[in-house]
């Protein structure tokens, strides 16, 4: 019997290996593979120091291989042994990005052509750095530069991409979902207000408005704008999304799995958000694996309130 999971930690991926060979695999060998909950909570505390990414993701490669083992032995989809479908299918979305406001409406038009009805905007700025889009591709000054990537000024792209979002809006009509990325790109000041000059156009989400050094900025913006919100990808720790859903400060909670530590305590964030009607959306890029995807919807699926995730 075997089982697969999911360890993703692209930006520091060799740490991960050795955390699992020489850290956790001393304590899993000889150990029952049914005993899930029990053997989360040996790897978990067997550092003292813990929720950091490393020992998160090593810890959800053994998590999800074990629900995976179980659900064999069970002859039963994961999902099944979470309590069942809540739903046939889970939604995703794509992501569009481009130089001009007429040319990502040309895209997102092609994708709702395909059949997406959620699409995640993302808009370049010229000669600058960007996320999502690309960029213009000007250097930084050379003279006493630190780097010679390119710069980002936030106002610009501020005032690029909420004009963006106004016109795919009015060309694409009210019938499409909308979701854009901040990406913590910008000030907590800048966020507050980015929130509500796009309160008007009715986003199905606006993600990472600020880092998660500044999620206390949640409670302001909160306050001022009723434009749906999404934080987590970046988070490790209890510490971070508990405040934000037991306030109800973001309508979304966007974790990345092995990022949590894997399916056993994302299941219980789940369960979490659902008391205070904060629905999850699972972060899902391209560099998570086939299989963390998998655990992505299995959890969609056996959640009552789950939202969209990003197409793979």
């Amino acid at each position: 019997m075997y089982g697969y999971g999911c360890a993703t930690f692209t930006q520091r991926a060799d740490l991960v290996v050795p955390a699992v060979e020489q850290y956790l695999r001393p304590l899993l060998v000889g150990r029952p593979a049914d005993r899930i909950e029990d053997t989360w909570q040996l790897c978990y505390n067997s550092s003292y120091w813990r929720n950091g990414p490393v020992l998160n993701n090593a810890i959800s490669g053994v998590d999800q291989a074990l629900w995976d083992i179980k659900g064999r032995q069970a002859g039963m989809p994961v999902y099944q042994l979470l309590g069942g479908k809540c739903r046939e299918a889970a939604a995703s979305y794509t992501s569009i990005g481009g130089d001009e406001a007429a040319q990502i409406v040309e895209r997102a038009r092609k994708a709702m052509a395909q059949g997406y009805r959620h699409i995640r905007l993302q808009i370049s700025v010229p000669g600058m750095s960007g996320y999502g889009a690309g960029g213009g591709g000007a250097a930084a000054p050379k003279v006493q530069a630190l780097h010679n990537d390119p710069v980002f000024e936030p106002g610009a792209y501020i005032r690029r991409a909420v004009r963006m979002l106004e016109e795919c809006r009015k060309q694409l009509g009210d019938e499409i979902e909308l979701l854009h990325d901040i990406h913590e790109r910008v000030s907590p000041r800048e966020a507050v207000q980015f929130a509500k000059d796009v309160e008007p156009l009715k986003l199905f989400f606006l993600e990472d408005a600020v880092s998660p050094e500044d999620i206390a900025y949640f409670r302001q913006i909160r306050q001022q704008s009723n434009t749906p919100l999404a934080m987590g990808e970046l988070f490790n720790s209890p510490h971070e999304w508990t405040p934000l859903i037991a306030e109800r400060l973001i309508d979304y909670i966007r974790i990345h799995i092995s990022q949590a530590g894997g399916l056993t305590p994302c299941r219980k964030i789940q369960q979490f958000a659902e008391l205070f009607g904060v629905k999850t959306a699972w972060h899902g890029p391209g560099d998570v694996s086939p299989i963390g995807h998998m655990c992505n919807l299995h959890l969609d699926l056996a959640s009552p309130i789950s939202a969209s995730r990003r197409a793979a």
